[in-house]
């Protein structure tokens, strides 16, 4: 995809509050080449982190202890010690890795490739590539369901979300979505998987039992046209008005905050939960692309 493209992104899902606690968030800035490390407590950015190049899919493992980073232009995922935050080693991810997803066990870690139409699948202990599974027309989107017995991704070029199950590693079925479909979450119960289309300008709710789109749900929003609705990434169901072209998001585990980062803006929006507003506005490198938030 192209890096000019604006895009007004919405965000869709539900969360309950629990006590607040400490946070960081760790942010990948897609042209800079950096992780900005941001203090939630101070609401302020307190580190910038030299990484690989054209860094986009971030993520933490299940313990905490490493953060893994697509370095898509370097064809490998980085691994980033949280306590040193230096790179201590790579996963063999494939070609261009752009987006993965952790099996909720915490291993093994999925990764699209979005040039070979294929998803890796890697051991994280090991850092070992397991298997490649073929997929649609360039992959994007992955998710697992909350039980960890199916994996979907989205092919952007084929118009679809694809299942695989867990335990043998085949598709099991495709789906039809709208166009250049991009993020695909579960719902918490696993009962739904939501797909953003952006080019389609809509998010397609699909049964993962039955794999069928019971719903589309549609947007309008004041002062913009229909092909200026982009949705990407799924949260939260409500309009609020943050930076420009914003790729991904991420709530803090309390349920407090969402994250949001705005790539032409170089900023992270944080929207109060409860509050349904924006509280502030953090600068970060340039493009920002992934967001993930853990305990200090």
């Amino acid at each position: 995809m192209t890096r000019g493209m604006t895009r007004t992104t919405l965000a869709l899902l539900f969360l309950s509050a629990t006590p607040t606690f400490a946070y960081t968030a760790y942010v990948t800035n897609e042209r800079d080449d950096t992780m900005s490390v941001i203090d939630l407590d101070q609401m302020k950015t307190v580190k910038t982190v030299p990484v690989g190049q054209r860094p986009r899919g971030i993520t933490i493992t299940k313990d905490g202890s490493e953060i893994l980073i697509c370095a898509s232009d370097d064809d490998t995922i980085q691994i980033v010690d949280t306590k040193t935050l230096r790179i201590i080693g790579n996963l063999p991810s494939g070609p261009d890795p752009e987006t993965f997803a952790l099996h909720v066990s915490g291993n093994p870690l999925y990764v699209s490739n979005e040039d070979d139409n294929l998803v890796t699948v890697i051991d994280v202990p090991t850092r070992k590539m397991i298997a490649q599974l073929p997929t649609g027309v360039e992959p994007e989107g992955m998710a697992v369901s909350p039980d960890g017995k199916t994996i979907v991704n989205t092919s952007e070029t084929t118009n679809m979300a694809h299942f695989f199950d867990y335990a043998s590693r085949k598709m099991v079925a495709s789906v039809l979505v709208g166009a250049r479909p991009r993020i695909a979450e579960f719902k918490h119960d696993g009962s739904e998987v939501w797909v953003s289309s952006e080019l389609g300008g809509t998010v397609s709710v699909i049964d993962p039992k039955t794999h069928t789109v019971t719903h589309t749900i549609h947007f309008q929003v004041q002062g913009l046209r229909a092909e200026g609705i982009q949705p990407v990434a799924i949260r939260l169901k409500k309009y609020l008005l943050v930076g420009q072209r914003v790729w991904q998001m991420a709530f803090t585990p309390d349920g407090r905050y969402l994250l949001t980062t705005n790539g032409l803006s170089n900023d992270v929006s944080v929207i109060d939960v409860a509050g349904l507003e924006v509280i502030k506005s953090i600068p970060v490198g340039r493009l920002p692309w992934g967001v993930v938030v853990s305990p200090k």
